[in-house]
């Protein structure tokens, strides 16, 4: 999947500029991509990660 449909799944699962871990995670699983890449993608779309699993981010 490029890059394109992948912003688009995460544009569906953020609310007000933020996601939560599970959702990141399950973009990257719908994807097709590692969570790296999808954390990249967050960076470069200003989006934060919420509801961390590992408690990293509030």
């Amino acid at each position: 999947m490029d890059d394109t449909r992948a912003k688009e799944l995460i544009m569906k699962k953020q609310t007000s500029g933020r996601i939560s871990c599970y959702a990141a995670m399950e973009v990257a699983k719908e994807a097709g991509l590692t969570t790296r890449k999808v954390g990249e993608l967050l960076n470069e779309m200003q989006i934060k990660i919420c509801a961390c699993q590992l408690g990293c981010f509030d």
